[in-house]
């Protein structure tokens, strides 16, 4: 017998129970299905999905709801119980509902493939069963729906990721390298068909719903990755956005020629612009430091209608014209001379408020020096003169900024970067036209991103869509 109305708001809170329950079921591993239990408005029982974890195909989370609900009763009849569950139930778990003697089922999503409620067949709308019980469906669906759709997403996604073949002139990081990293907890995306990557494969974050009204393209510099923004991404999302950042080749999780000659300014840019056209990326806030400066601010000219801003930090255009600085010059030779230094170490030094932890994290992509090619070949392919791979693509970028930009842009500048720091980043905000006042984080380094919540409040205010 079918009940009344999915907007129940006392079925809407036990659903939300269940939802609880088939959260932690895909932090098990296990498909996201998880049901509850109740009586006399009272939770009794509780369940999520365990067949992977108990060798066990009977293990639903509506099966193990039932065993917990008749242990606590003592009793294998559950009359006056209902059962929450946030998928249409199978044959199997519908025919244990009907045994226990439920009063009543409610469920959130249908299942077009298995369901026994009334997609494939109807259990409960059969009157020569000895028992009827009262069902729902449709209460919390979409809720329920997404986190299976986003389970499977990602699980293809992985599938996806193991079935990349690795090129034979490419390392890849081990990925228990990865392993709970702190502050980073979002899902890998992979991609190897660009043209530009030739079957090498590029991870990147993408959160967040792809309609949002505004995407935050963020690019990270030497030797960092996507670890880089952590303190950042979660403000963006907060406001319901979405956030894509990319690992260069070379970098985080992407692969890893083993050449420092695989590496060049023109092909790593090229690389960026195929990985946008083919995401399709717009309303984006282009987000960008050290090397995800120097490529990244030669990139909205390519195709000025996917950006509506720019956050800066800590970079610079090399366009080939001036001597490269000081600083720079040392930090080149240092990476010349030490090119096996220590990249936590690297953040400890700068960053004093970082854990050991976090300072790790930034030495997880390079277990050896074959996986460091990048890390020797991007202080060199700085453009430093005005024939250098990369220059005349800045100096059109240079001229971009000054005349054509029509975004908006926010600055900020870590003051203790004895690279790139106010000097640079001043000159930088007088090429940028209509660059506003920058913000200065005092207590700020090169690494300027790990003081970045407050940046990336500041800035979502700024950009408010």
């Amino acid at each position: 017998m079918h009940s009344n109305s999915p907007d129940n708001p006392v079925d809407i809170a036990f659903m939300q129970l269940a939802l609880v329950q088939a959260r932690e079921a895909a932090g098990s591993g296990e498909v996201p299905v998880g049901a509850v239990v109740v009586r006399d408005g009272q939770v009794i029982a509780t369940g999520r999905n365990a067949p992977v974890d108990d060798h066990d195909p009977t293990a639903h989370a509506e099966v193990v709801a039932l065993r917990a609900a008749a242990r606590a009763l003592g009793n294998y009849r559950l009359d006056g119980c209902t059962l929450y569950v946030t998928l249409e139930p199978c044959a199997m778990c519908s025919g244990a509902m009907l045994h226990a003697r439920l009063a009543r089922v409610v469920f959130g999503a249908p299942e077009p493939k298995t369901g026994a409620a009334g997609s494939v067949l109807n259990l409960f709308a059969q009157p020569r069963l000895n028992h009827q019980t009262q069902w729902q469906g449709g209460v919390l669906a979409a809720e329920c729906a997404a986190l299976l759709t986003d389970f499977f997403r990602t699980r293809r996604q992985e599938a996806r990721m193991t079935a990349t073949p690795l090129r034979d002139d490419a390392l890849r990081t081990p990925e228990e390298r990865f392993a709970d990293l702190p502050g980073y907890p979002w899902a890998p995306h992979h991609m190897a068909d660009l043209p530009a990557l030739d079957g090498l494969r590029l991870h990147y974050l993408d959160e967040g719903p792809a309609d949002a009204p505004q995407t935050w393209l963020c690019l990270h510099g030497n030797p960092a990755w996507s670890y880089l923004y952590r303190k950042m991404i979660p403000v963006f999302l907060q406001a319901g956005h979405r956030v894509v950042a990319p690992d260069l080749i070379g970098f985080g999780k992407s692969d890893k020629p083993k050449k420092d000659s695989a590496h060049s300014f023109s092909w790593h840019r090229q690389v960026l612009l195929e990985f946008i056209e083919r995401l399709d990326l717009q309303h984006v806030v282009l987000v960008v430091q050290d090397w995800g400066g120097l490529l990244g601010l030669t990139l909205p000219m390519a195709a000025p209608q996917r950006y509506r801003g720019l956050l800066v930090m800590n970079t610079t255009l090399a366009t080939g014209e001036v001597p490269l600085s000081a600083g720079f010059l040392a930090w080149r030779e240092m990476c010349a001379k030490n090119p096996e230094f220590d990249v936590a170490r690297l953040f400890a030094r700068g960053n004093p408020q970082m854990s050991a932890q976090e300072c790790a994290a930034y030495n997880a992509p390079f277990p050896d020096k074959g996986h460091r090619a990048a890390l020797r070949a991007f202080p060199p392919m700085v453009p430093e003169f005005e024939t250098s791979d990369g220059a005349a693509v800045s100096r059109a970028a240079r001229d971009f900024w000054r005349d054509r930009w029509q975004g908006q842009t926010f600055m900020a500048i870590g003051a203790q970067d004895p690279v790139l720091g106010t000097p640079v980043m001043r000159g930088l905000q007088q090429l940028i036209r209509g660059c506003p006042e920058p913000m200065v984080v005092e207590q700020g380094g090169h690494f300027v991103q790990e003081h970045g919540e407050p940046i990336a409040r500041a800035a979502v205010g700024y950009f408010r869509p």
